[in-house]
């Protein structure tokens, strides 16, 4: 089973040479961690930053360079600042390749729900509305259950939607899965997890395929 570094350091194999990336709140947010050294990637942050770094460490980090989340972060040579107009401009225009985002859950057919539990105060929808209906690679960084215990990845989201049927792949604690045909397909598995434990936590739609290997990470 991974914890949530181990789930970015999975994502971050997902992400390649030339590609822009934006990284949405909570989890996202480590992958840029775990990139590798021998490729270029430019992240992007909607507050208006692009080229990210890792996070800093501690004593070194700068209150004045945060992302969406308000955390601190580093830059990189070369990086950029801009308005949130800019920054929506890119998303919108798409112009970022891939987009990774957190989930409270997420639907068999794609759909994804990240920013409201109906009772709860919440700042906004943030960006994540726009970052869903213009992004065509949406990888979504998840545990697989909540802390009762009950499914994330279920048949049809019960809370309100951020967008429809727009998630393309699914990285948890216990698997990575692939969404299509109206399924969750089993493409790897988490050391020490088996395809018996990821269906238990599984309500929607489970498709396995053969041996399903262990995450390489």
């Amino acid at each position: 089973m991974l914890d949530k570094n181990g789930i970015a350091k999975r994502i971050a194999k997902e992400v390649k040479n030339g590609y822009y990336v934006n990284l949405g709140i909570g989890i996202p947010t480590l992958v840029a961690n775990f990139v590798r050294d021998d490729i270029e990637v430019e992240f992007q942050s909607e507050n208006g930053v692009l080229g990210m770094g890792p996070f800093p460490f501690e004593g070194e980090e700068d209150a004045d360079i945060i992302n969406a989340g308000k955390q601190t972060i580093t830059t990189l040579p070369g990086a950029s600042f801009f308005d949130s107009a800019t920054s929506f401009s890119m998303i919108r225009g798409k112009h970022v390749h891939l987009t990774i985002l957190g989930a409270m859950e997420v639907a068999e057919n794609g759909d994804i729900a990240n920013w409201k539990i109906p009772g709860k105060m919440v700042k906004g929808m943030g960006g994540a509305m726009d970052l869903v209906a213009s992004a065509d690679n949406i990888i979504v960084a998840m545990m697989h259950t909540n802390k009762r215990g009950e499914s994330k990845l279920l048949k049809k989201c019960s809370l309100p939607l951020t967008g429809v049927g727009c998630v393309t792949k699914i990285v948890t604690n216990l698997a990575v899965l692939e969404i299509k045909d109206n399924a969750f397909h089993l493409l790897e598995r988490a050391p020490g997890v088996s395809v018996e434990e990821i269906q238990a936590a599984t309500e929607g739609t489970l498709v396995v395929n053969g041996e399903v290997p262990e995450m390489d990470i």
